[in-house]
């Protein structure tokens, strides 16, 4: 199968060609746009810089000033998808600066707004990108008439350095701004996941426990109903719906033991995943190297009991009548705690979207946690999963 390597999607631009590919005809209509767009973006700056400077001894200066960095911004983001659509060019968008309430009341938004190095950034971009625009501009143009042989070459180097540009003055100001960026991403899909494990919870409840309580509870009536006329068939009655009690309350220990077994918090990881394994389908090896006196936070050793139910309840559905057995290996490594689940069935999984694995990927991402899986086809299975260690306060 071969891939087109002719397309915007990659951070990395395609390699040029001296024929005109969508790449580069899109390339063009940044450069030929940047002039537009920069006179817009120079002018709002030299007015907002020169005016705000200007009124900066009176009292409206100043929030004059957080209000045109906080439209600098805004300039900022329009410059990140014409760049993004156009360049290809993925850039994360910065934080944004907190209200005056979530920020302690109106003077520190304003110290904060004003100091805000995604702003002044910005209003850098915008200075600089006039003389650029008119050059870009005038050598796309003339060059689509005059220059069209090596035009290609041209216009994909004008558009690297305009990559460049966006790259280190539109992009979050460093690590932390894009460890924050992950962080909000990483929120939406705890709060998808805790929704899902909610509505399951609802369900297995209207689906099984509650079920089977209401018939009893008719069961019942009905004998209560029959005691007197024919004792030995409210007898017979009352067995039976001894017999769904029995079953009510082992689907109430089995959805309990699915929420947070009684023997993880009584005992932990290793009683709790010797369990585990033993309703597998296939033999399971159990090894877990932790001091019974260094337990992880309740979170974590949560966490990863539902890692290891989860991928050995995929061993037994997808392994496939090859799996003789399986192993899961628990250990601390410094500040990680690392599991590991292998089996030597039919291979093949993987952890793109839609998988159940994906699922388990973005529950560990959600907590700095990471999966990998190696699964050659025929070759059985190995599943890695890291999460960060946290004791016991």
């Amino acid at each position: 199968m071969t891939t087109s390597h002719d397309t915007p999607d990659s951070d990395q631009p395609p390699p040029v060609r001296a024929v005109f590919s969508a790449v580069t005809w899109k390339e063009i209509a940044h450069l030929v746009s940047n002039l537009p767009v920069a006179i817009v973006g120079f002018v709002y700056t030299v007015v907002m810089v020169a005016g705000t400077g200007g009124l900066s001894v009176t009292a409206i200066g100043i929030p004059l000033l957080a209000g045109g960095l906080f439209l600098s911004r805004q300039l900022g983001r329009l410059d990140r998808a014409r760049a993004r659509a156009l360049l290809g060019v993925r850039v994360d968008e910065p934080t944004p600066i907190p209200g005056p309430k979530r920020s302690g009341g109106f003077f520190p938004w304003l110290w904060t707004s004003i100091k805000d190095p995604v702003g002044w950034r910005t209003v850098l971009y915008q200075l600089i990108r006039l003389p650029w625009g008119v050059l870009t501009f005038t050598v796309a143009l003339t060059g689509l008439f005059v220059l069209w042989p090596v035009l290609p070459w041209l216009v994909r180097w004008m558009a690297n350095v305009d990559r460049a540009m966006v790259r280190g003055l539109l992009s979050p100001v460093d690590e932390l701004e894009r460890r924050i960026a992950e962080l909000e991403s990483d929120r939406g899909v705890v709060v998808d996941t805790a929704a899902a494990d909610l509505r399951r919870i609802e369900r297995d409840l209207h689906d099984g426990a509650q079920a089977r309580l209401v018939a009893l509870a008719m069961g019942l009536g009905l004998a209560k109903e029959k005691l007197l006329e024919d004792p030995e068939g409210a007898a017979a009655m009352v067995d039976e719906a001894h017999g769904e009690v029995k079953l009510a309350l082992q689907e109430l220990r089995d959805l309990a033991r699915g929420i947070h077994p009684a023997v993880l918090t009584d005992r932990g990881l290793d009683a709790a995943l010797s369990a585990v394994a033993s309703r597998c389908v296939v033999p399971v090896k159990v090894a877990v190297e932790l001091p019974a006196e260094e337990r992880p936070a309740e979170a974590i050793e949560g966490i990863a009991y539902f890692v290891v139910s989860e991928l050995l309840q995929n061993v037994s559905k997808h392994a496939g009548p090859a799996a003789r057995g399986a192993s899961v290996e628990v250990r601390r490594a410094g500040a990680r705690l690392l599991i590991r689940v292998a089996d030597d069935g039919r291979g093949g999984a993987s952890a793109s979207g839609g998988s159940g694995l994906a699922g388990l990927a973005e529950r560990l991402g959600a907590v700095d946690g990471v999966l990998v899986v190696d699964s050659p086809a025929g070759e059985g299975t190995v599943v890695t999963a890291e999460l960060p260690w946290r004791g016991r306060g």
